[in-house]
């Protein structure tokens, strides 16, 4: 399953954001412009936060079953 939105960080450099979650594992990935390459990196928690909305979206359109959004849910770091 994938997530993904834009997100500006402190500089005001815009990136673009993109989430997969597969098997239980979450990877957060981002890239800045089209022709760079994807980099992994360590989620703030607004993103985590960011994310969890996401995945609220889709509960209610069956995109994502509740077991999923625990599993997800259940990633994020204290």
């Amino acid at each position: 399953m994938e997530f993904g939105w834009w997100s500006k960080d402190d500089e005001g450099k815009k990136w673009q954001i993109s989430v997969r979650f597969h098997g239980g594992n979450v990877t957060f990935s981002r890239k800045h412009g089209h022709h760079t390459s994807w980099e992994d990196y360590e989620p703030t928690d607004e993103e985590w936060d960011k994310l969890l909305s996401e995945a609220d979206k889709r509960l209610p359109r069956r995109l994502m079953s509740q077991k999923q959004y625990n599993q997800l849910k259940a990633q994020r770091p204290q």
